[in-house]
């Protein structure tokens, strides 16, 4: 069975390691219009999906991560499961799959050929959980669906038998740090993305440096006073560089000097590389793997990209676009609320809007796109997209192309 291609949405969650650096992506396909995950709908979207990975090129989608890709007893035991490159993906056994003979034959099958597994959604040590668990490398836990009482014994037990435990449903600072505790290696929602708002914080120097810079960008000051300030903090001139030549800068022939950058670039990309550059950690050199920078630059691009497709030609607003989408994350950034950060930075009215209160047409889009992370891609998500004009083929070549650009500058910058 399966169905149209252009009928599926395709969501991409981090998971992160103990450093909460970015490991992997867990790839969720979904038809567009059922408001819950549907087995046979997934089925299909799995086929769908696996039947054009040769075409995508898994490396697009998650570039240098792993995929975690969910099958069904169906995909497993079909052909078309080996079209994934077995050294690129982790193949996610879902929790309704039955561990007969056979299935276990074939992951033993499939082993021998390079790939590698992990269960999903484990909340006990099920017959079939115990069927499974010395074949495959990781065993991804429900930390919402386990009794926070049993949780202990249960990865006690799993950790006994040599397996990596992937906490699922993480969503706050204190369960992340819980599982920690525990001894789970990976961890994958959306905790790290959440602010945890400090009272009265003040927005740190190496951070002021470059909102200081951009607010020089936009108020159209002369290239000598941006490259003076620019020049007065050693670390943003060096990573300012060193984004400026990756390929997603999209400039020919090396750039040595932060004159010729400022020169060549422009003031658009000049402010798009220092957004960038607010989610570096301070002190240190950017790094692409850092979750909350891939979210924000991603979110980015997409905004950039629908906006160009539903006002083609028009950069002013693409650049609008870009800038709502990398700053929608900053409160989490600086453990600052949007407002108190929108009161330290000048915003145009449009975007203010869309960052504070999701209005208008760039609040639509973030709407569309923190809908596609978290994977509600139901009837709400098919709605908004008709409301922009946008179909699902569209929001799929828009986040492929996101996710292409974001992989390019990590090439790079590492």
């Amino acid at each position: 069975m399966s169905l149209p291609f252009d009928e599926f949405f395709l969501a991409r969650q981090p998971i992160l390691g103990r450093d909460q650096h970015l490991v992997a992506f867990e790839l969720l396909f979904r038809t567009a219009g059922s408001t819950e995950a549907n087995v046979t709908d997934d089925a299909a979207a799995t086929a769908a999906v696996i039947s054009h990975a040769s075409q995508l090129g898994m490396e697009h989608v998650v570039g240098a991560q792993l995929a975690f890709v969910n099958v069904t007893e169906a995909a497993l035991m079909s052909d078309y499961v080996r079209f994934l490159p077995a050294d690129k993906v982790i193949l996610e056994i879902l929790e309704t799959v039955k561990a007969t003979p056979e299935l276990v034959a074939r992951v033993r099958e499939l082993k021998s050929l390079g790939f590698k597994f992990a269960l999903d959604d484990v909340v006990a040590e099920s017959d079939d959980v115990r069927a499974l668990v010395k074949l495959v490398d990781v065993i991804k836990i429900d930390v919402k669906g386990v009794d926070p009482a049993r949780l202990p014994s249960l990865t006690a037990s799993l950790r006994q038998q040599h397996k990596k435990l992937l906490a699922e449903k993480v969503e706050t600072q204190e369960e992340f740090r819980l599982c920690l505790e525990l001894g789970f290696e990976y961890f994958q929602g959306f905790y790290f993305a959440r602010p945890d708002i400090m009272s009265g914080k003040k927005i740190a120097p190496s951070e002021l440096a470059i909102l200081d810079l951009l607010e020089l960008v936009n108020s159209d000051a002369d290239n000598h006073t941006i490259e003076l300030a620019v020049k007065r903090d050693a670390l943003i001139s060096l990573n300012l560089l060193r984004l400026v030549n990756t390929p997603a800068a999209g400039v020919r022939g090396k750039i040595d000097t932060l004159g010729q950058a400022i020169e060549v670039l422009g003031r658009r990309q000049l402010q798009r590389w220092l957004q960038i550059l607010l989610y570096a950690t301070p002190g240190a050199q950017v790094e692409m793997n850092l979750p909350l920078l891939q979210m924000a630059t991603t979110r980015g691009k997409m905004l950039e990209l629908m906006s160009l497709k539903i006002h083609p030609g028009q950069r002013a607003a693409a650049d609008t676009g870009f800038t709502v989408g990398i700053m929608s994350l900053t409160d989490a950034l600086f453990s600052m609320s949007m407002e108190d950060i929108l009161d330290t930075v000048d915003v145009a009215g449009e975007a203010r809007a869309a960052l504070l209160d999701r209005e208008g047409e760039y609040g639509e889009m973030l709407n569309i796109v923190e809908m596609l992370e978290k994977d509600k891609c139901g009837k709400a998500l098919s709605a908004a997209l008709r409301h922009l004009d946008l179909t699902i083929k569209d929001l799929r070549e828009i986040e492929l192309a996101a996710f292409e650009w974001i992989n390019e500058l990590a090439q790079e910058v590492h």
